[in-house]
């Protein structure tokens, strides 16, 4: 085998050391300059493998895995997971560092920060020496090999597990021997270079405006990009397509791409929190504006979960009946959602006849193709009540831990799933008895039998679709570990009554039944469902929940329309976010930890910026954490004094300058150069949102807005516009083109903020036929449109958009500034915030001087960096400190 490495290439390191970790017989070629790669798919800098087979493998972790199954170790769903994350979460943060380290000379770990945690937890979580296991494996290479050009002459801030992994696996002698070839000295100008020709990098969440990466933005751009940009400008308002309004009701459309959307159906017992609204309804009302922005015709339903044993419990306590509690906690979701601005097609619920008609239907087709079981079970009866207890009506001593108020299916305590009939001493929780146990019967799906159209349906889905990787892993867990007979009935009164003699007296269980609620929601929404229900040929689905949910989305519900043989349509796309957590703990709906989607309301802060922060911080490729001083910090730095600082001077320039009239432009190398800048921004929102990574599109976004600010900076119109006829006309073209970035911004913003789209489209008065979405940017506003009243500095964006965060603690009131300059401090803020800073410091020192552990240090710290960063910005300091005099 021939293994082709390019001097200087990111992925060298990782295809040089697995070859030596996995003993692999290559011969090691270095590619000259200039010199074409094996493959015309093969990009230069890429590195190639020529099999004895003629065959050539490029990509860098498909080489990796053919060198350890050489070596006969088999990939495992864990190294498959670890490779999936490290090409699509670690790769770019890595590349930003080392863009900051090789071309500007500065330290990048900070942007390592998110993935080094996640690399830690998992050691620890998981209690092994590797990634993978207790040996070293394909997925231990490649994320080391990521990580090393970064982390070889920099401290690792982080705790032993993560240190003694790293150097466990630097210090082998295929890894030294490995880095020891690739990163000569020699290489690391060709390593800069390369650097320099990648794609640019998306810059660490917490880039502030003042970074250098414009400069790096203009060295990646090409004459060829520039001249597209600037043609792509000059076609105007109608080379962008004509936006589609679909009829009503939303039916598919032959020859059009025909979107489905649904978000996994809140449970009716409760007020969902802020991890709720994130994990399902918000995420897929982002894609859905999105889809209707793109003229994908496009339906959003969702609904109220409201059969099962916990919506039966909920009566109990409340003394009300199980439908009292549906209507009551119905009418509550639909009011927040409505707060929050989700725009459902239809939001229902699953206790409506047509619920029954479906769901039956299903199971009976199951039945007739002999996918159902009956069987018997060991359950609690209650001879008071006369019933049988499903879990959740049983409390008892839990058998691992002895707390005394265990639920029948988890004990709060330890957190472990327990089996009704293992709790010691049992009480009902309807009358205080004590149950005993006898046998019942109950049915069962047969996902054993359903595995063979299961199977090639997943690899199909896979191939053709797009799932998380946490989705992918959790589903290929389950397969894995075999597939069981899962109960569908429960011993209920409220539920979906099951058709079949013998079991009228039960109901279907709340998995088996609630995804079919996808279905019966959109039978009430229009009785031709079955034309978005029935019709994959035209339809695509896409899946929005939180990743305790897949299994039942992945596995169970499709199970249950494959077994039915009726032409259902099955997901495409599932989408799974990972957990939000709240400041250093948990959200909890039982012990009421965290911010609810009515307390939220109650704040007065904006519903757009909630969304805005929660889709900031959306937890797509792990966990994030909501936080009170961060929601604060990030609604001024990115909110106010980024997007919202460049839509008010661009908007306020026109106005004061020009007559609330565009002005003529005539446009230069330099703003040929922003047109190319936002062009490569758009055109990467577009990639990452068709892929749904809507936190990341959020980041596209914002840089467009840094690249506009700094734009009007370097060209000051304020200054120009008292100059002379050459000045005048320039500072005329600046305001010009800073406008129309704002107009395109304005719909950007929509899929996030669409209350704040909405009113810079209105002050902006963009046409109705620009409210739509492709990938060029083109001059929507030309000279001699009129703009209307634009906002200043008191008003728009603190009512619309910026309100002030109040609990816990009251943010300064940052205003962006109409006109350059900067809003007054406030000085009982600063005093508050530099006691607090000392505060934090001295807490910070003496952990260390105690020698505390590190964990506990390092988020001491990162609290300590945030004050500091808060500080700054009350003081209109740049928050990243002072910079040299170099830049501008």
């Amino acid at each position: 085998m021939r293994l082709r490495v390019a001097a200087g290439s990111p992925a060298a390191l990782k295809v040089v050391a697995a070859a030596h970790c996995a003993g692999a017989p290559v011969q090691l070629c270095w590619a000259e300059p200039g010199e074409p790669p094996p493959s015309p798919l093969c990009p230069p800098w890429a590195p190639a493998l020529q099999l004895e087979s003629g065959a050539v493998l490029f990509s860098p972790n498909a080489i990796c895995q053919y060198f350890f199954l050489r070596r006969g170790e088999q990939p495992t769903d864990l190294t498959t997971q670890w490779l999936e994350w490290e090409a699509t979460e670690l790769q770019p943060a890595a590349l930003a560092a080392l863009y900051a380290h090789l071309v500007h000379g500065r330290t990048g770990v900070e942007a390592l920060g998110e993935p080094l945690g996640h690399i830690e937890r998992s050691l620890v979580g998981r209690g092994t020496a590797y990634l993978a296991g207790d040996t070293e494996s394909v997925a231990d290479v490649v994320v080391w090999s990521t990580l090393f050009p970064v982390l070889r002459d920099e401290a690792i801030p982080a705790a032993e597990p993560l240190q003694s992994w790293f150097r466990s696996m630097t210090f082998s002698e295929a890894c030294r021997n490995a880095a020891d070839t690739v990163l000569l000295p020699r290489h690391l100008q060709e390593f800069t270079a390369c650097l320099q020709k990648l794609p640019l990098p998306r810059p660490p969440p917490d880039t502030a405006p003042g970074c250098e990466e414009d400069d790096v933005s203009e060295r990646a751009l090409t004459e060829e990009d520039m001249a597209a940009a600037v043609d792509a400008w000059t076609r105007g308002a109608a080379a962008l397509p004509k936006p589609w309004r679909p009829p009503k009701p939303v039916l598919p459309v032959e020859g059009m791409r025909n979107v489905l959307i649904t978000s996994a159906l809140p449970y009716v017992n409760n007020v969902p929190h802020l991890g709720n609204i994130i994990g399902c309804v918000l995420s897929a009302d982002a894609f859905a504006r999105y889809c209707r922005l793109r003229n994908w015709n496009t339906l959003y339903v969702c609904g109220t979960d409201e059969y099962g044993t916990a919506t039966e419990t909920k009566a109990v306590e409340e003394g009300l009946t199980p439908r009292e509690i549906c209507d009551k906690y119905h009418a509550v979701h639909a009011d927040i959602y409505r707060w929050f601005d989700i725009s459902f097609d239809y939001f229902g619920r699953t206790t409506t006849p047509q619920q029954t008609v479906i769901s039956q239907d299903i199971f009976q087709r199951l039945q007739a193709h002999g996918f159902v079981l009956q069987d018997t079970v060991q359950q609690l009866h209650c001879a008071s009540c006369q019933r049988f207890l499903a879990d959740r009506f049983v409390e008892g001593i839990c058998p691992f831990c002895s707390y005394q108020e265990a639920r029948g299916d988890q004990c709060d305590k330890c957190g472990k799933l327990i089996n009704a009939v293992e709790l010691k001493t049992p009480r009902c929780k309807l009358c205080s008895g004590s149950p005993t146990v006898r046998p019942t019967q109950h049915l069962f799906l047969d996902l054993p039998k359903l595995e063979e159209r299961l199977q090639p349906w997943l690899e199909n889905c896979w191939a053709t679709g797009n799932w998380t990787a946490n989705a992918r892993y959790i589903t290929r867990s389950w397969i894995r570990d075999g597939l069981r007979p899962r109960c569908i009935t429960r011993d209920l009164q409220w539920g979906t009554p099951v058709p079949l003699d013998g079991f009228r007296d039960k109901v279907f269980y709340v998995w088996f039944d609630a995804p079919i609620g996808y279905l019966s929601i959109t039978a009430n929404y229009t009785e031709h469902w079955e034309r978005w229900w029935k019709n994959p040929q035209q339809v695509e689905l896409y899946n929005f929940m939180a990743k305790d949910n897949v299994p039942f989305h992945s596995v169970v519900f499709p199970c249950s329309l494959l077994g039915t043989d009726d032409n259902y349509t099955l997901v495409n796309h599932l989408i799974a976010t990972e957990y939000l957590n709240y400041e250093d703990g948990k959200f909890s709906k039982s012990r009421g930890v965290g911010v609810f989607g009515d307390m939220a309301k109650d704040t007065g802060i904006a519903a757009d910026v909630w969304r805005f922060y929660l889709l900031y911080v959306r937890p797509e490729g792990q966990d994030s954490a909501f936080s009170w001083g961060d929601l604060m910090l990030k609604n001024n730095s990115e909110l106010l004094n980024n997007l919202g600082n460049f839509i008010n001077r661009a908007g306020m320039f026109v106005c004061k300058f020009f007559g609330s009239a565009v002005p003529p432009m005539v446009l230069t190398p330099d703003d040929h150069r922003l047109l190319a800048r936002v062009t490569v921004e758009l055109r990467q929102y577009h990639q990452l949102l068709e892929r749904v990574r809507i936190r990341d599109a959020l980041r596209c976004v914002l840089n467009i807005s840094r690249h506009g600010n700094q734009y009007i900076q370097v060209n000051e119109p304020w200054k120009r516009i008292k100059g002379g006829e050459e000045d005048r006309q320039r500072a005329g073209t600046v305001t010009g083109v800073a406008v129309n970035v704002a107009a395109l911004l304005a719909v950007l913003v929509q899929p996030y903020m669409p209350t704040v789209s909405a009113a810079i489209q209105a002050q902006l008065c963009v046409p109705p036929e620009c409210s739509v979405l492709s990938h060029i940017f083109t001059c929507t506003l030309p000279p001699g449109h009129r703009v209307g009243t634009v906002w200043g500095q008191h008003r728009g964006w603190r009512e619309e958009g910026g309100g002030g965060v109040k609990p816990p603690i009251p943010p300064p009131q940052l205003d962006p500034p109409s006109v350059p300059g900067k809003t007054p401090p406030d000085p009982s803020r600063i005093q508050e915030l530099t006691e607090q800073v000392a505060k934090q410091g001295n807490c910070v020192r003496q952990l260390k001087a105690s020698g505390s552990d590190r964990a506990r240090i390092d988020s001491e710290v990162g609290k300590l960096l945030a004050l500091k960063r808060e500080l700054a910005l009350a003081q209109n300091m740049s928050p990243d400190g002072p910079r040299g005099k170099g830049k501008k």
